[in-house]
């Protein structure tokens, strides 16, 4: 069977120290994971091995099937994944339009050329006006970036990081320094653009893991301790012990 995205037996160490330690995950294509773990445990290095930005010490990365251990992050977002930051990475001295714009060049057949303008690139600037309103950020189209809100902010990387068409998407602490209620929006908002994607998301507030995820992957000190539905975690005794704890009542409450 091809698994959109698929880890087999991945390690990596820096110098002595290992800090992933043999983990096993197989997602299917369309389904949302939530990946929760304490501090230290692992979370982003797995995010930057999958994404290219740390090369494995050994075991495999699989995108649709294909090995890609050793690629650059952008042969791999070519390939069909993308991922955002747990800080915004934005291009701030830009226009929300123009942000969004960026995102979808190369995917569109764009590449090195010096010969177009920008404004007569319609398919370039459907798309952007498309996203824009996916995200809900169609009335701030010529707002600089940098004077959006926090969440507004948040919202645009997310629209950059689908802009390209990836298949497979990676959220890392999407709703990071939100209020409850952006928390809210931001998950609906995260629901609707996603729909048909494969999604990885990493998160630390569990009512946004158990109210988002179709499986949730818990890592802790480098190994995946558990990998099933939320409900199945919850009940998880070996989870509850060493993550968990209070937390699996209070997300119950907030998702019941």
């Amino acid at each position: 069977m091809t698994y959109a995205l698929e880890l087999r037996d991945l390690r990596k160490s820096f110098g002595k120290t290992e800090i992933i330690r043999g983990v096993n995950l197989a997602v299917n294509a369309g389904e949302r994971i939530g990946i929760i773990g304490p501090n230290g445990a692992g979370k982003s290095t797995l995010f930057n091995l999958i994404s290219g930005r740390f090369e494995p010490s050994s075991g495999d990365v699989l995108l649709g099937g294909q090995r890609i251990n050793g690629k650059k992050p952008f042969e791999i977002n070519r390939l069909g994944l993308s991922r955002s930051f747990q800080i915004t990475n934005i291009f701030p001295k830009l226009s929300v339009f123009e942000n969004l714009r960026c995102g979808v060049l190369w995917s569109l057949g764009y590449k090195y050329t010096f010969l177009k303008f920008l404004a007569d690139l319609d398919d370039a600037n459907d798309r952007a006006d498309a996203l824009m309103k996916m995200i809900k950020l169609d009335k701030k189209r010529d707002v600089l970036a940098m004077n959006l809100t926090y969440a507004e902010q948040r919202a645009l990387e997310i629209g950059i990081t689908i802009a390209g068409g990836a298949g497979v998407i990676l959220l890392d602490e999407p709703t990071a320094g939100m209020s409850r209620s952006e928390t809210s929006r931001f998950i609906n908002l995260i629901k609707e653009v996603t729909v048909g994607k494969t999604l990885l998301t990493v998160e630390h507030d569990m009512g946004v893991v158990f109210g988002l995820a179709d499986r949730i992957a818990v890592v802790v000190y480098g190994e995946v301790l558990a990998f099933d539905t939320p409900d199945a975690v919850r009940a998880n005794p070996r989870v509850q012990e060493a993550y968990l704890g209070s937390h699996v009542a209070d997300a119950q409450t907030e998702n019941h």
